[in-house]
């Protein structure tokens, strides 16, 4: 093993763990995001249907 595979290996190590945690904090976001709309889209569309029992 040469000395470079010292530096190499850690460094790769590293990289790969930062690009691991943008991207997973990125999908984290955006699930969470998705998760309020459908939350908001549910709740808009009970309000409408006790709104229209409501009418009749």
């Amino acid at each position: 093993m040469t000395s470079g595979h010292i530096l190499f290996i850690p460094g790769v190590l590293m990289v790969g763990m930062f690009l691991g945690f943008i991207l997973g904090t990125r999908a984290a976001r955006n699930q969470f995001d998705l998760d309020q709309k459908r939350t908001a889209e549910r709740e808009a569309a009970r309000a409408a249907r006790a709104a229209k029992k409501s009418a009749e």
